[in-house]
């Protein structure tokens, strides 16, 4: 599996949690010159910023560690320029999901709420 087929693999299945629990997922992959966002997902008035990181195995280290403080500069900055776009004032979250995809098809996802 390529990284990109995994990537979109990891979105949907991070999506599909998420709306296991409630939440509707309003944009997926939202793109803007500050970055990108791979899930918006709200419940009730709040709102979440996903950051979705899919991965085989844990030879490069956990994928959390990939959402270093650059990273998370570049998603509240994205984040910012979302709610001004639509002119939402409601509480933010950022979230981490980590999609892991065994060679032999099973599927985890450890999310973490408030990740940064």
């Amino acid at each position: 599996m390529g990284s990109r087929e995994l990537g979109e693999r990891g979105e949907a299945l991070a999506a599909a949690y998420l709306r296991r629990r409630g939440y509707r997922v309003v944009a997926s992959r939202f793109r803007c010159r500050y970055g990108e966002i791979d899930l918006i997902a709200q419940k009730g008035r709040l709102l979440c910023f996903v950051e979705v990181k899919a991965r085989t195995n844990l030879s490069m280290g956990l994928p959390r560690e990939y959402v270093d403080y650059r990273k998370q500069e570049r998603l509240r900055t994205t984040a910012a320029y979302y709610l001004s776009l639509r002119e939402l004032d409601c509480p933010v979250r950022f979230d981490v999901a980590e999609v892991y995809v065994a060679e032999d098809g099973k599927e985890r996802i450890e999310y973490m709420e408030n990740a940064f």
